[in-house]
Parts: structure tokens; C-alpha cells; sequence
């Protein structure tokens, strides 16, 4: 799909948007503790991605938006909705059984510096200049400070899961890079509709085969959980995601990684009494200062032509 210009501008209504975005991301974080209360790991999984794709595909049927034609983009989206959806989902579920909900958030927000390696290993475009260099060093440096010397020295199910989730983050850094050239041209909810749909195409089989046939006898605080993961966390919010995208431009719509870290911790605090150490906080404010550097816009580009 093809991205707009960049925008220096914030509109009020993107703010409001940025800020509805990033309640909802990091809400994600609370709900899959929530949902692993009573369920699988791809089971969650599975029912946030099942959901969203249903609710994406009635919302697709009600704006009457014209479907693709060309077959090739069945694989497009299966390759998608593994390396957005189906792999990034699933170990990040799985990191939050051994790790708080705020340290997955933090780490989950070095998407961006992979995205970035990511995209200059593949696209001539995107090179690496000094500062998006000194950028990349310092988020990297933020990340190593949040995860602490444990999980660099031995190995526990705690380190474990601080890996899954970079892991994750990794995975999000590919899936922008091929979504750059893979679904180019599609209205972006059709694109997310098929995304998702893409993943359940590998998390289904997964999930009957290693988790069986779920019960569905849950607690309503676990079907809480994963109704909003599906509703809220995914259909809901790529639709907020592809409106700030039109309104404020790729750069600014970037911000949301920033804001999505203080509401999960916030959330786990106030939910499930999680309490953070100060090597998670100082390794985000680090982690910040690198996604500042990377999003910061150099003056000639910032300059209004004449």
C-alpha cells in the first residue's frame, strides 16, 4: 500500500488519534495476562487474530471496498500474517507468561530500530546515515539496559521470554519491509482484513494440534481479555492506525511506539500490582532517546518550500 508524505504538522484530531492508539496497544499487553489466566498461548493468539479479521472483513462488506483480484496475494497475505500476526503475537503471549506486561511493552518498542536495519538492508532508499546510526546504537543501548545483565549472562524462563518478545520486534521489522512492496495498492483495511486472515491460515493448525480444541468454559475476565484483543487491539485499532497514517504521515504516526510503553505499565500497575525495576525505566528512556534520534526530521526537509 502506498504511504502519504511526510506531515510536520500534528493536527488536534491526530493527537487524539495518536493517543486512542496507544490506550489501545498497550492495553494489548494487560488483556494477554488477562486471557492467559484460562487460556493457551495460541489460543489467545488465535481467537485475537480469528476476531479481528471477522470484524475487519464486515467492516470491509459494509463500506463496500473493492476486493483484490490477483490470486499471488493469497500467499502475500499468508507471508504477512505470519511475520505481523502469527509470529510476533505468539511470542510476545508467550513472553508475558514469565515477564510484567510494562517491561514487554518497553521491549516490544525497539520495532522501530529493527525496522529501520531492516529496511536498510533491503531498499536502496534506506540507507543508514550517522545519525540514524548513533539512533540505532542508543536504542539498542536502551534495550540491553531493560533487559539487565541476567538475561546477557544465563539463561532463565524470565530471559526466555524478554528474548521473545525482541524476538517479536524482529519479526515486526520484517513485515514492514516486505508490506512495503507486498500489498501495495490495496485499501489498507482490506490489507489488514487479509493480514489477519493470513495468520490464521498457520495459527489455527498450531493451535489444534499442540492446544487441542478449546473448551470455551472460560472465566469472563478471560473472555474479556481476548474479545478485546480481537475487537479493540486488532480490528479497532488498524483502522485508528490507517487513519492517523492519512491524517499525520508515517514519521508522526511513529510517536505511538513512545506512547504505548507508559500505558501498559500503568495498566499492569494498577491491575496486577507489577512494579518494574529501575534498569526497565532507565533502558526506556534510553531506548526513547535512539527513537527520537531515529524519527527526528533534518532541517531541509522540515522547511516549508518557497
Amino acid at each position: 500500500m502506498t504511504q502519504p508524505a511526510p506531515i510536520t504538522r500534528i493536527s488536534p484530531l491526530a493527537w487524539a488519534l495518536l493517543a486512542a492508539l496507544a490506550l489501545v496497544w498497550g492495553s494489548s499487553f494487560l488483556s494477554n495476562r488477562a486471557a492467559l489466566a484460562g487460556a493457551g498461548v495460541l489460543t489467545v493468539v488465535t481467537f485475537r487474530v480469528a476476531g479481528g479479521a471477522v470484524a475487519l472483513w464486515l467492516w470491509v462488506a459494509l463500506r463496500r471496498l473493492p476486493l483484490p483480484r490477483d490470486p499471488r496475494l493469497l500467499i502475500r497475505f499468508a507471508i504477512m500474517g505470519a511475520l505481523n500476526n502469527a509470529i510476533p503475537f505468539s511470542l510476545i503471549v508467550w513472553g508475558q507468561k514469565h515477564i510484567d506486561s510494562g517491561l514487554a511493552a518497553i521491549l516490544n518498542a525497539s520495532t522501530a530500530i529493527f525496522g529501520v536495519l531492516v529496511a536498510a538492508a533491503v531498499f536502496s532508499d534506506e540507507r543508514l546515515t550517522p545519525p540514524r546510526l548513533l539512533g540505532v546504537a542508543i536504542g539498542f543501548a536502551g534495550v540491553v539496559i531493560a533487559i539487565g545483565p541476567a538475561a546477557l549472562t544465563g539463561f532463565s524462563l524470565a530471559s526466555a521470554g524478554q528474548w521473545a518478545v525482541i524476538g517479536a520486534s524482529f519479526s515486526y521489522g520484517f513485515a514492514g519491509a516486505y508490506a512495503r512492496s507486498a500489498i501495495r495498492g490495496l485499501a489498507p483495511e482490506v490489507a489488514a482484513a487479509g493480514m489477519l486472515t493470513g495468520g490464521l491460515f498457520w495459527l489455527a493448525p498450531l493451535m489444534l494440534t499442540i492446544e487441542g480444541v478449546p473448551s470455551l468454559d472460560y472465566a469472563p475476565s478471560v473472555w474479556a481479555g481476548m474479545i478485546w484483543l480481537a475487537l479493540g487491539c486488532s480490528a479497532l485499532a488498524y483502522l485508528i492506525y490507517y487513519r492517523i497514517l492519512a491524517l499525520a504521515g508515517a514519521g508522526n504516526l511513529s510517536l505511538v511506539t513512545l506512547l504505548i510503553p507508559p500505558v501498559a505499565i500503568l495498566a499492569g500497575w494498577a491491575v496486577y500490582g507489577e512494579r518494574l525495576g529501575p534498569n526497565a525505566f532507565a533502558g526506556f528512556a534510553v531506548l526513547a532517546l535512539g527513537l527520537a534520534i531515529l524519527n527526528r526530521k533534518p532541517r531541509d526537509a522540515a522547511r516549508p518550500s518557497r
